[in-house]
């Protein structure tokens, strides 16, 4: 039967007035199955280090999950916090809120920013692992760094550009917020992580805000106004350090001749049938031979100190003879 529907007719009960996305608090009424039948539980290893700090932070964190009907459990032996459902549990998403505050106190996160997930229904966790986007440890921590930048100024506009809460925290980035703030804080962070610098998405979240307040550019393309930062990545060296002439070279279908080895040299020299004495005896020669020529040389150039200059004696008496002989024509 074909519907009688027709699509442009306006509903009677959709007004201008209702928020089609607006998330309602969920209410025990709006759970008619009543209590779960089974028991959910959730439990998260925390390190060493937090131990102190969660055991004072523990009493806190007791009562923000008891009013979600959320019971808790410490265990410091073993380092795990547990978190499981209740009889008066009524909401099915409170343990997994309870899980997600679990694991942000034990990445560092404070436990008054923590619980703030339990009551929200807005605001969500995620956990970002960076440690395994970058292979060596210098440049990881040089990134790392960009993302906090100069006393923590990065960071806060990160933090206010996206309502979120983030927390730099050893090998992972914790972040707290709205969906669509935690999926830019996540795009940041692993473009970050693969060199591409924060300040360029600051940038651009700041000129699509100012774009956001203009109601004339709410259903034209912004792409014109947002900037186009190109990867650039020039090499170091312009030009090969050796430079051949390709056209010089005779092509040969034949591979070069394999460079003849120690083994081979001795084959074609002999030297590898002679027999042990013999090739001792050789190699001795061989090397007084050589002391013999280096003793040659070291006597040459000894001795060249001990060679009497050149004297021009023979040359000044003749100048001197001449000269006498000029004085006594020139009595006469």
């Amino acid at each position: 039967m074909p519907s009688t529907h027709k699509k442009n007719d306006d509903k009677y009960w959709d007004t201008p007035d209702i928020d089609k996305w607006k998330v309602d608090h969920f209410a025990p009424e709006d759970n008619p199955a009543g209590t779960f039948a089974e028991e959910s539980s959730f439990g998260v290893l925390f390190p060493k280090y937090r131990e102190i700090y969660l055991k004072e932070a523990w009493p806190l964190i007791t009562r923000s999950l008891a009013k979600i009907h959320i019971a808790c459990e410490l265990d410091l032996v073993n380092g795990t916090m547990t978190v499981k459902t209740t009889r008066k549990t009524f909401d099915p998403a409170a343990i997994l809120n309870a899980r997600d505050c679990i694991k942000l106190l034990s990445r560092s996160v404070p436990a008054p920013q923590a619980v703030k997930i339990l009551n929200d229904d807005n605001c969500f966790a995620d956990i970002i692992k960076i440690r395994t986007l970058v292979n060596n440890k210098d440049r990881f921590v040089k990134r790392r760094q960009r993302i906090l930048g100069p006393n923590g100024t990065t960071l806060k506009a990160l933090e206010l550009l996206t309502s979120t809460y983030i927390l730099v925290q050893g090998n992972t980035v914790c972040a707290m917020g709205p969906v669509k703030g935690l999926k830019e804080v996540r795009r940041v962070i692993e473009d970050c992580m693969h060199n591409i610098h924060p300040i360029y998405h600051i940038k651009e979240m700041m000129i699509k805000r100012e774009l956001a307040k203009d109601p004339e550019l709410a259903n034209e393309n912004w792409e014109r106004f947002l900037p186009n930062f190109k990867r650039k990545s020039l090499s170091r060296r312009r030009q090969p350090h050796k430079i051949r002439d390709k056209n010089e070279k005779v092509y040969t279908p034949f591979p070069p001749p394999p460079e003849q080895s120690k083994v081979d040299k001795q084959i074609e020299s002999g030297e590898f049938f002679l027999a042990k004495a013999a090739k001792e005896r050789a190699r001795n020669q061989d090397r007084v031979k050589r002391q013999r020529e280096k003793k040659d040389a070291r006597e040459q150039e000894r001795g060249k100190a001990f060679v009497a200059p050149r004297e021009e004696v023979e040359g000044k008496k003749k100048k001197k003879r001449k000269r006498q002989e000029q004085e006594v024509s020139g009595f006469d």
